[in-house]
């Protein structure tokens, strides 16, 4: 049996990544789930993108769509009217990391990427989301908008009516620490904002965490 890993929003931080990768070391029994928001304010979202692809080849990853990722795929296929709220949004960042100009410039693959990307994935004691869920609502039956764009300082959810323990990223704690509810977890730690990038072990809790030059936490 492998292990379940889960790491939270990584938005354009190439250098955090590949030392956390380093330190877990997936293997290919292992199941890594990243949380979403690849792209955007960060220095190298293409470098993030490239990484994620190889990692596929090294283990069993499951990569969630953020809401960065879903308002950057719906601008490169034609939503022209969203482009400068996502330039304001982090998009210069990730445009400058490429050297193009629009989204639909953007290399193929790493678009079939982003388009590939499921919005949840459940195991038989865990789910996991971008964002947030509704608690009486199947997972395959929520709407986009709170699985992707929803933040835990609207909304709170009390447990899942499947019983199983939600882990969540998308809203950045600014303790910069993994906010744990018991039957939630945001493992956001706020790496864009200068705090950690977070992976986390189900169901152990053991914790990895770099900042974005991809320093460990604690040395």
């Amino acid at each position: 049996m492998g292990r379940l890993i889960a790491i939270a929003d990584i938005h354009g931080y190439s250098e955090a990544l590949t030392s956390l990768l380093r330190l877990i070391r997936p293997t290919a029994d292992d199941i890594v789930v990243t949380l979403g928001d690849y792209c955007d304010r960060g220095p190298d979202t293409k470098g993030v993108l490239e990484c994620l692809i190889e990692l596929r080849a090294r283990c069993q990853l499951v990569p969630l769509l953020g809401n960065h990722d879903q308002m950057l795929l719906e601008i490169a296929t034609g939503l022209d009217e969203l482009l400068e709220e996502w330039l304001d949004f982090g998009g210069r960042e990730t445009l400058r990391s490429y050297g193009v100009n629009h989204p639909k410039l953007l290399p193929e693959k790493h678009l079939e990427f982003l388009a590939q990307c499921p919005l949840y994935f459940e195991t038989d004691g865990y789910f996991f989301v971008h964002a947030n869920y509704l608690p009486e609502v199947p997972l395959q039956l929520q709407p986009v908008e709170v699985l992707c764009w929803e933040s835990l300082k609207t909304r709170v959810p009390p447990p899942h009516v499947s019983g199983k323990i939600a882990v969540v990223g998308h809203t950045a704690q600014p303790t910069r620490e993994v906010l744990d509810l018991g039957h939630l977890i945001c493992l956001d730690t706020c790496c864009y904002g200068g705090g950690w990038l977070t992976a986390m072990e189900v169901p152990s809790r053991r914790l990895w965490q770099v900042d974005q030059q991809g320093r460990l936490r604690g040395g």
